[in-house]
C-alpha cells in the first residue's frame, strides 16, 4: 500500500523554508516521518555524500537505516530517539555518535547526529523529528576515541549477562582486582579471611572466563568498577 504525500500546509511550509538555508548550514538535515518510518527530507548536501536522491530516499522506506548506518551503533541511540518521541517534551533533542557509508564497498564514515521531534499533528502527537548530522573530520582525534566508545559498548551488551550473575560481594572483589589489590589486601579492605578472598577470586574468573589481569581490568573497567 503506497503512503500518500504529505498534504499538511504547515509541515510543507516548515520544509520549505529549512530548504532555504539547508545549503549553509555544516550539517546534513534529515526529516523522518514517524509514522512512516520513511524519509520526508533531506538536504542535498546529504544526497550528494549518499549518492541517491530524495525520491529514492523516500521509496525506500524503513530499509534506508539498514541500507546506509552501521547496526552495532543503533542499538544505542535507536531507543533513545523512541523515548524521546514517546515522551513528546518540548526542547529535548538525543545526540549520539553513528557510522554513514554510501555503498558497502565505501569505509564508514564517523557523523556526530542530535534529533528532535519537529512537528506534530493537531491532536499534539509527534509525527516528524528532525536530525543534523554534522561530519567528523577523518583526521580528527574523536574518531580514535568513538571506535573506543563503540568497542566498549559492544563489550557491554556482550557481557552484560555475565556482571549480571556477580553477587554484590564479587563485584566488590572484582573492582580490587581491576585496581591490583592482592588477597591480603583485599581480605583487610573487605574484612574477610584470605581464604574467602581467594575463593571469590576462582569463582569470578570463571565466571568471567577471564585468562589474564587484562582481561580482568578490561570488564571492571567497562562495567565502571574502576
Amino acid at each position: 500500500m503506497s503512503i500518500p504525500p504529505i498534504k499538511d500546509t504547515e509541515l510543507s511550509t516548515k520544509i520549505a523554508q529549512l530548504e532555504l538555508v539547508s545549503e549553509d548550514l555544516p550539517a546534513v538535515v534529515i526529516i523522518h516521518n514517524i509514522l512512516t518510518q520513511s524519509v520526508e527530507y533531506m538536504s542535498p548536501w546529504g544526497q550528494r555524500l549518499l549518492r541517491t536522491d530524495l525520491q529514492a530516499l523516500k521509496d525506500m522506506g524503513i530499509a534506508y537505516f539498514h541500507r546506509f548506518f552501521n547496526p552495532a551503533e543503533m542499538d544505542d541511540y535507536v531507543p533513545r530517539i523512541m523515548q524521546l518521541i514517546q515522551g513528546n517534551r518540548e526542547r529535548e533533542f538525543v545526540s549520539f555518535f553513528h557510522q554513514v557509508r554510501p555503498t558497502p564497498e565505501d569505509p564508514w564514515q564517523w557523523y556526530l547526529g542530535a534529533t528532535r521531534i519537529f512537528f506534530r499533528n493537531a491532536e499534539g502527537v509527534p509525527t516528524h523529528c528532525i536530525t543534523f548530522a554534522l561530519p567528523v573530520e577523518q583526521a580528527h582525534y574523536i574518531n580514535a576515541k568513538v571506535n573506543r566508545l563503540l568497542k566498549e559498548n559492544t563489550f557491554l551488551r556482550a557481557n552484560k549477562h555475565i556482571f549480571a550473575e556477580l553477587t554484590q560481594r564479587e563485584r566488590e572483589v572484582l573492582t580490587l582486582m581491576g585496581l591490583g589489590r592482592n588477597s591480603a589486601e583485599m581480605a583487610i579492605e573487605l574484612n574477610i579471611s584470605e581464604k574467602t578472598v581467594t575463593t571469590h577470586r576462582r569463582n569470578i574468573k570463571n565466571k568471567l572466563k577471564a585468562h589474564s589481569s587484562y582481561d580482568i581490568t578490561q570488564f571492571a573497567q567497562a562495567f565502571d568498577l574502576i
